[in-house]
């Protein structure tokens, strides 16, 4: 008998460490995956803080000049635009050189009211500004709220229809199993890109549009994937065993088999959520995602390409490192997460 059966109380048995313990546990001394989880996080605290208003809220605001360059490069030097030498002198008649001369006084008093009225803009801002003036870092917090939050939702929306699907298919088999399989094949036999096309001219632009745009043509390779593993678990032991002691089939399905499967649910979930933000970066750089009334990292690419060509790249760096380390993050995250959940590794020490 080992020391630990033996220190404990009679008549009681040693309880075994829990799944979600033991996960906590082997994720902690992953160092790649907890800086990666505070990566994620510290972008959702800014979402969160986007969505409460605390920050960008006034991001379509025109607070700088016209494509004002980030604060490290400075302000542009000043251009002088139709320059022309004017005669100087107590007896020069400035009328013989231009016959507006008079007007001059009138007008520079005028704009001098005008300017104290008017609120003065910047002239560099701290990732510099668009073609309206719009500051460029508001407009990528604001766009990193409204991208992830497309890409989360729609990989929940189609995470939950592909298990659901998978599940039944899988377990049941039948008619059931031939339902889904029809289903399936009818989506997947339609390229993909022209599905969401298709989805996009119906249902029009808008959030809540790409959201269920990308949720009801994303399923189909979670479907595939859950149905595979449900037909290998309801064959094993531990699941007949709970048939033979009088569990019903809902009880095998979600309390028996979709924990054991849920790592393979989340990491196909985290490729959704990469790959969706990606679709809706595509079809609002294309004006098929969301509303001009709002700004995504979609949105903030199609504006650059614009200004791009006349040198003015603050912008589309501004929007492509934003997305690049949140979804790099995101990914690690997610592949840290599986590597702690994995049951084959639960044995292991």
């Amino acid at each position: 008998m080992n020391a630990a059966v033996m220190s404990s109380p009679a008549g009681t048995a040693e309880r075994s460490e829990g799944v979600w313990h033991a996960a906590w546990r082997r994720f902690k001394t992953d160092k790649v995956g907890m800086a990666s989880a505070l990566i994620v996080l510290a972008f959702l605290v800014l979402i969160l803080a986007s969505w409460l208003g605390l920050v960008a809220s006034k991001w379509q605001d025109e607070v700088g000049v016209a494509n004002a360059p980030p604060t490290f490069l400075g302000p542009r030097p000043p251009e002088a635009i139709g320059a022309i030498e004017v005669p100087k002198g107590p007896n020069v008649d400035l009328s013989a050189v231009d016959p507006l001369a008079p007007r001059y006084k009138e007008w520079d008093e005028a704009a001098a009211k005008l300017k104290t009225t008017e609120t003065v803009k910047a002239q560099t801002l701290p990732l510099g500004a668009d073609r309206l003036g719009r500051d460029v870092l508001s407009k990528a917090i604001k766009g990193t709220e409204i991208s992830v939050f497309v890409g989360v939702l729609a990989a929940v929306m189609a995470t939950g229809i592909g298990t659901a699907l998978g599940a039944f298919s899988g377990f049941f088999g039948g008619k059931i199993g031939d339902a889904m399989e029809w289903l399936y094949n009818v989506f997947e036999s339609i390229p993909g890109i022209l599905l969401i096309f298709a989805f996009a001219a119906v249902f029009g632009r808008g959030i809540l549009t790409v959201v269920l745009i990308l949720g009801l043509t994303g399923w189909t390779g979670l479907y595939r994937q859950v149905r595979a593993e449900f037909l290998k678990h309801g064959a094993r032991e531990y699941v007949r065993s709970a048939e033979a002691i009088g569990a019903s089939r809902m009880s095998r399905m979600f309390k028996h088999i979709l924990p054991n499967i849920s790592h393979v649910i989340l990491v196909r979930m985290s490729l959704l959520v990469v790959g969706f933000i990606k679709a809706e970066v595509i079809l609002s750089y294309l004006g098929l995602g969301v509303g001009v009334e709002d700004v995504s990292w979609g949105t903030m690419l199609a504006d650059s390409q614009s200004e791009l060509i006349l040198g003015y790249w603050w912008q589309l760096v501004s929007a492509t490192v934003f997305m690049a380390v949140f979804v790099t993050a995101f990914s690690l995250l997610a592949d840290a997460v599986r590597d702690a959940l994995d049951p084959k590794l639960r044995g292991l020490e």
